[in-house]
């Protein structure tokens, strides 16, 4: 399944089509950070993993803008925990 990735900056949220579908993750960006906020796939997409190919292209194209994510959404949040090699992207202000 090879999905384009479009960060759609005016809506605040990347997206991907599929057909007639946009799933799609929205974010709040503050300088250097990154507020995932939203993770939303139409219900005729679930089950096909197309949540978390959208979630790993996402994080990929965060690293590439070398920015840190603030996961607020559990899915990405639990998709990080579940993926450790992708914590370093998560910005922690405890340490």
């Amino acid at each position: 399944m090879e999905n384009k990735l479009i960060n759609n900056e005016a809506n605040h949220q990347y997206e991907i089509h599929v057909g007639e579908y946009v799933p799609k993750i929205e974010y709040i960006k503050s300088g250097n950070k990154i507020y995932l906020t939203h993770t939303e796939v139409p219900i005729e997409l679930e089950g096909q993993g197309i949540a978390s190919d959208l979630v790993k292209k996402v994080l990929a194209d965060i690293q590439q803008n070398e920015l840190k994510v603030v996961p607020l959404c559990p899915f990405i949040d639990k998709y990080i925990k579940r993926h450790p090699e992708w914590e370093f992207l998560v910005l922690n202000d405890s340490k």
